[in-house]
């Protein structure tokens, strides 16, 4: 019998739940407070008083104190569940858009760790006064690309935005209907035209585009020519599109100009590392495209930035756009860019610091070889589960290489009394979560997306859940 049962006889019985201030004083709770803010715990204790008056309402007895503050622990870990925090990629998908996409290098990650007080944003140390923002940045892009001038803003997207508002507004801009992008988010191209004041005319056909179809809709209106990589699908069979280089000849000569959107941007060429070619920066930069744009924290593998590099003159007249303030990125991206993009100054060791490259190009052997670290660890436990290394296929994700299977290795885990759904919930729900995928009725971790150090922790989320679902099947729960 609960404590409080005996009082209140007749009247409600949840007036007999503790107070908050009970709650809150009990040793579990205190617990709470000394390691988190306590309006968080204060609503964690106001959620578990709810949740125990919904049960007593329903026919419930009325529960002990003690039972109630452990409650609170249990529903402040739910509350605590949304909140940002480091994720064990286990998909298989490299740039996964729902946990972040690109892994940050250590390096950058080290110099976000600096900025616990005040930074050189956007003063010159030399003179004392307003300094160029990005300028570090800008000056590492121009470097890598070759173009004469740079600049970075929030996304890929807003960088089209911006370059088509401040070049294009009340023009036309030509774009391929092969090329008529959505992305994730339902980001349509033609919506960002339109948005941009600029206007949108369609040439060729949805599989094939050729030079022609260019030239004949070249008007006194027109603005720029647009290209869009499709980086996130492909057109295979009877198809064509035409290059960069035919679109920039085209452009000599006309007060039109010539924009490369490179979608997940490149600044290396894959095809060294067995990879399919991806259009590189460069490669638009040497062709003599008039703006390049393309995103950070894709095949580059640093923070999500959209950066535009092009024609000095051009991008002078894009920075005196208003929307270049609006979607300007403030120093926690700038100085991760900034130390990514410098990895690049020394191609030796780039796939050894850049974890996304350094994923994607992990030879299969390796991937294999930390399956089965990872069942052997399982195996030695001696739980109620069965796991199994199987091949599957990886993916590069985030838009980027679409029709690209990478060959990877998977633990295929099956816990005694658990569905797949919920093993991978339980998963999830663990600290720190692990994020899994479900095939063919099993939960299968891909090891090509863990980091070095991970398989331990996929072992011990594993072992725990296990454990306890043997305990909720010897107890009958």
């Amino acid at each position: 019998m609960s404590p409080h049962e005996h009082q209140g006889s007749g009247d409600d019985p949840r007036k007999n739940l503790p107070s908050v201030a009970e709650l809150l004083d009990s040793p579990a709770v205190r617990k709470l407070l000394a390691l988190h803010p306590r309006p968080l715990v204060l609503d964690a204790v106001r959620r578990a008083l709810d949740w125990h008056r919904a049960r007593i309402a329903a026919g419930h007895d009325v529960p002990a104190s003690a039972s109630i503050a452990e409650h609170v622990a249990s529903f402040f870990q739910d509350g605590e569940r949304d909140r940002l925090r480091k994720v064990i990629n286990a998909t298989g998908i490299i740039l996964h858009t729902g946990l972040g996409r690109a892994v940050l290098p250590r390096s950058a990650v080290d110099a976000l760790g600096q900025l616990d007080g005040c930074c050189n944003l956007q003063i010159d140390l030399e003179t004392g006064l307003r300094g160029k923002r990005n300028a570090a940045t800008e000056s590492l892009l121009c470097r890598l690309t070759g173009a004469e001038a740079a600049m970075v803003v929030n996304n890929n997207a807003a960088a089209t935005l911006l370059i088509l508002a401040a070049l294009c507004a009340n023009k036309e801009v030509i774009v391929s209907r092969g090329q008529l992008i959505e992305i994730g988010g339902s980001y349509r191209l033609p919506d960002c035209v339109h948005q941009s004041g600029a206007v949108l005319v369609e040439v060729g056909t949805t599989n094939k585009t050729h030079l022609r179809d260019y030239e004949s809709a070249i008007s006194e209106n027109t603005g720029a020519i647009l290209r869009v990589n499709p980086s996130n699908y492909r057109i295979v069979g009877f198809s064509e599109s035409v290059a960069i280089e035919q679109l920039v000849e085209l452009g000599k000569g006309r007060p039109v100009v010539v924009i490369d959107d490179l979608g997940c941007g490149a600044l290396v060429n894959l095809e060294q590392y067995g990879l399919p070619h991806e259009p590189t920066v460069q490669e638009s930069v040497a062709a003599g495209a008039d703006l390049a744009c393309f995103s950070g924290d894709k095949l580059i593998g640093g923070p999500q930035a959209g950066i535009i590099v092009g024609r000095k003159e051009l991008i002078a007249r894009i920075r005196k756009h208003p929307l270049t303030r609006m979607l300007r990125v403030g120093k926690l991206t700038d100085m991760a860019l900034q130390h990514t993009l410098r990895l690049y100054l020394e191609p030796e060791k780039l796939l050894e610091m850049n974890p996304t490259l350094r994923m994607m190009t992990l030879p299969v052997s390796k991937v294999k070889r930390r399956a089965q670290q990872i069942k052997r660890l399982l195996d030695r436990q001696g739980l109620a589960l069965e796991c199994a290394v199987e091949p599957v296929d990886s993916a590069t994700g985030g838009g980027s290489l679409p029709d690209v299977a990478l060959p990877s290795f998977a633990v295929a885990v099956a816990v005694h009394g658990l569905g797949a759904e919920e093993l991978a919930r339980r998963l999830r729900r663990g600290e720190p979560p692990v994020v899994a995928r479900i095939q063919e009725g099993r939960v299968r971790l891909d090891s090509r997306t863990l980091l070095d150090g991970e398989e331990q922790l996929v072992v011990q989320a594993l072992s725990a859940i296990a454990g306890n679902a043997n305990r909720e099947v010897e107890s009958g729960g």
